[in-house]
């Protein structure tokens, strides 16, 4: 497949790209006319199609000769997982990592979103749809691939790499899931030695809130995944070979690898989480501990004080019969009787552990 028969794809309405593959890695571009002149005995077709497109829908349900049945479900809104067998063909939906979308519902943060693509193979051609405002990277990277002859050969074998370049795309994503997941525990264990403001709490909070949702969210479609392509390695298609399978059953084993490394990155936030959580309990139970010593201290002077509070209140009352009111050592003796009450009290306080 050269430059000049491999133009932009999407130059004709709904088709993104068409190839016919040689069987020996290379391919050649196909417009809409050579597509719906194309017979088997030309070589295995595979068509990547709009599948929100009314050209792209015209021709699966009426030039496509499908069976009307495979036909609407590969214009299905059906996006989970799956794989279902139709005779000797397959009808595949697997989900691919989309960079830069603007779908909403498929959104997973930092632009970063899982979109689905439909499949159908049935050892003479290979028809795949996507939505029309999503991009795999996927599919592009094994059409360049065939230009420059290195392409699958087989029918087995597209389905083969379109599952591996769906499983390797989720490998970026993770790790910038781990990263995080450290920059995060080095904050927390940072806040463990020095006083931390609450501010940058929150933040800490909400970023392990947003990648435990995040690692919900990839669990959710990464498990149906996981059970399409381990049956996807199993069907007894006459046109998959053994080679196929060995493929289908290594992006098997990658894909699990991926699932156990969310697993963690998932643990690892919950136990960050609930570090954090600890740290927090920790420096709220100082604070409490701290402003109730002060509190207690402030209690205890304030008893240290009421006799010499309450003796200069009954001195000062305006009445008569005010003790020592003309003994030149009257304010002796109730400062003396003041002091032995206070040390009474201070005795009394020391004994009931209060200071």
């Amino acid at each position: 497949m050269d430059n000049r028969t491999c133009p932009e794809a999407g130059a004709e309405a709904g088709l993104r790209f068409a190839c016919l593959l040689d069987g020996r890695g290379a391919a050649s571009h196909m417009t809409w006319a050579e597509v719906w002149d194309w017979e088997p005995a030309d070589g295995l077709l595979w068509v990547h199609l709009e599948r929100d497109d009314p050209a792209a829908q015209n021709w699966v349900r009426v030039d496509s000769s499908l069976d009307p049945l495979v036909a609407e479900a590969l214009l299905a809104e059906d996006t989970r997982p799956r794989v279902e067998t139709i005779g000797d063909g397959l009808l595949i939906v697997l989900r691919g990592v989309s960079r830069n979308s603007d779908d909403a519902h498929a959104h997973l943060g930092d632009d970063v979103a899982f979109v689905p693509l439909h499949i159908w193979a049935d050892g003479k051609r290979v028809i795949s749809l996507r939505d029309k405002g999503h991009q795999l990277g996927a599919l592009r990277e094994i059409r360049s691939a065939a230009a420059r002859g290195q392409g699958p050969c087989r029918p087995g074998e597209v389905l083969a790499q379109i599952a591996y370049r769906v499983v390797i795309d989720i490998e970026p994503v993770l790790d910038t899931m781990d990263d995080r997941i450290d920059a995060l525990e080095e904050m927390v264990l940072e806040g463990a030695e020095t006083p931390q403001e609450e501010a940058s709490e929150k933040m800490v909070r909400r970023r392990l809130s947003e990648l435990r949702r995040k690692a919900i969210h990839l669990r959710r479609y990464l498990a149906p995944q996981r059970d399409a392509i381990t049956r996807l390695q199993r069907e007894e298609c006459t046109w998959l070979t053994s080679r196929d399978r060995i493929l289908l059953r290594e992006d098997l084993d990658r894909l699990l690898r991926f699932i156990e490394y969310l697993d963690a990155i998932r643990d690892r936030a919950i136990l960050l989480h609930d570090d954090l959580c600890a740290l927090v309990s920790e420096r709220i139970a100082r604070s409490s501990l701290h402003i109730s010593r002060t509190s207690n201290r402030l209690t205890a002077l304030a008893a240290l004080l009421l006799p010499p509070s309450l003796a200069a209140g009954m001195l000062g009352m305006n009445v008569g019969g005010i003790p020592w009111s003309s003994d030149p050592q009257g304010f002796l003796y109730m400062g003396l009787i003041s002091a032995l009450c206070s040390a009474a009290v201070f005795v009394i306080l020391r004994v009931k552990k209060w200071v």
